[in-house]
């Protein structure tokens, strides 16, 4: 059996996460899914996903599901911000960022146009 390298390693539990994250997300209906792939661009992760849900409650429990989610597979806990007001929630797991946004906020942000200059980079998932 060969070893891996840390970057191997990484990147397999990186791509394992943002599985989980993009079912997850598809599962409870968020809309506008996408994966943007931040590999040699960042450090701040390896990618980034943005979704919509269509109001703030809906928001809130994507996010909140989605947290609950990565502690039971994974065993920790994901950093989240925003989820209290409903408009914009981040959920930082280290590997994949993921950005859940109300519509409204998501036009006004405007996150993928910032991310993907080319927009070969992101892919609907």
């Amino acid at each position: 059996m060969m070893a891996r390298t840390p970057s191997q390693k990484d990147t397999s539990i990186s791509e394992s996460l943002l599985s989980l994250i993009l079912t997850s997300l598809e599962s409870d209906k968020a809309e506008d899914i996408v994966q943007i792939d931040l590999r040699g661009r960042s450090s701040m992760g390896d990618f980034m996903v943005i979704c919509s849900g269509r109001s703030s409650r809906q928001v809130a429990a994507l996010a909140e599901k989605l947290v609950d989610k990565i502690k039971q597979t994974y065993g920790f806990t994901a950093k989240v911000e925003g989820k209290d007001t409903g408009d914009w929630v981040l959920i930082d797991t280290g590997d994949v960022v993921v950005h859940v946004f109300r519509p409204e906020v998501r036009d006004f942000y405007q996150l993928e146009k910032m991310w993907m200059p080319g927009q070969g980079d992101a892919k609907p998932a």
